[in-house]
């Protein structure tokens, strides 16, 4: 149809999905198939490895290369962007710009840093301490070489925050987030662009928060320790009652509970107006009500 007969706003936007630090787009594939029964699903293979777009302070060349993408394939259609830790923070730097062809954001598990958070963060960027302290330096020194993709996967496993990940996302984890290169298997995601990621997170959230016009909504683990560290007084000004909790959910939920992180952002979405089941979509995801207990301080 043409655009200009009204069907193009009528139409269901598309869905862009970005990706947590380290973990690439590949990485959710059981949660973003459960997503495409309702909506067209796009992700961001892997945001920070662009040549020519390192990453720097406050996150300018992340955020360009989040919008490039977005722009090179909507189209003419409206854009809903759903966002987990790193990715939700540059959908709300994103919805800070007003692009007139984004409609609406749910940040997984990104909480807002304001306050004396934010300015504690500052002085830990200028005086270099961030990059001598978690999570900064454990990404720097994180192993990445195994022998196979067993090896791999046995490794992850064993460890305490994979621990309650969905069997399959932890396959896919060890499958699709290394890759082949001198007969092992080393991480995809560049052990020093996590650490640069994690040491140059943006400090003015807060004021940006005040340039968001369109709706927002948020879905956080009750476990979710990075919640705890960043408060969430500044996210909870910004999305009001679109909120919900995954119960038992770490900050890592979306990899533990594909289902009820897909129900719950299926459900918010509905909350904001955003149409799903787009035509030719499978019918399937069973909506269920999620948690609203308010379990996180």
């Amino acid at each position: 149809m043409r655009e200009d007969d009204g069907s193009a706003a009528a139409a269901p936007p598309l869905l862009v999905f970005a990706h947590a630090n380290s973990f690439p787009a590949d990485s959710y594939r059981v949660l973003l198939d459960l997503l495409a029964e309702q909506f067209e699903v796009v992700a961001p293979p892997m945001l920070g490895h662009a040549p020519g777009l390192p990453v720097s302070d406050c996150w300018p060349h992340l955020l360009r290369e989040l919008q490039d993408y977005v722009q090179q394939r909507r189209g003419s259609r409206q854009v809903v962007l759903v966002g987990h830790s790193l990715g939700g923070l540059l959908g709300l730097m994103l919805a800070a710009r007003q692009p007139p062809w984004l409609r609406a954001l749910v940040l997984l598990d990104a909480p807002v840093i304001a306050g004396w958070r934010a300015w504690l963060l500052w002085v830990g960027k200028r005086s270099g301490l961030v990059w001598r302290t978690p999570p900064a330096s454990a990404a720097a020194r994180r192993r990445h070489a195994w022998s196979d993709v067993d090896e791999v996967q046995a490794h992850f496993g064993a460890k305490a925050p994979f621990a309650a990940w969905d069997p399959r996302m932890l396959a896919d984890y060890a499958r699709d987030a290394t890759v082949e290169r001198d007969g092992r298997r080393v991480l995809r995601f560049a052990r020093e662009v996590e650490a640069a990621i994690y040491a140059t997170l943006p400090h003015h959230l807060g004021r940006l928060c005040r340039r968001v016009r369109l709706p927002v909504a948020f879905v956080g683990g009750t476990r979710s320790r990075e919640l705890r560290q960043a408060g969430m007084r500044a996210t909870r000004r910004l999305v009001g009652q679109r909120l919900r909790w995954i119960a038992g959910g770490s900050h890592l939920f979306p990899f533990e509970q594909p289902q009820a992180t897909a129900q719950a952002i299926v459900e918010l979405l509905r909350e904001m107006g955003v149409p799903g089941d787009a035509p030719g979509r499978r019918r399937g995801l069973p909506i269920m009500p999620i948690s609203r207990s308010d379990t996180a301080s």
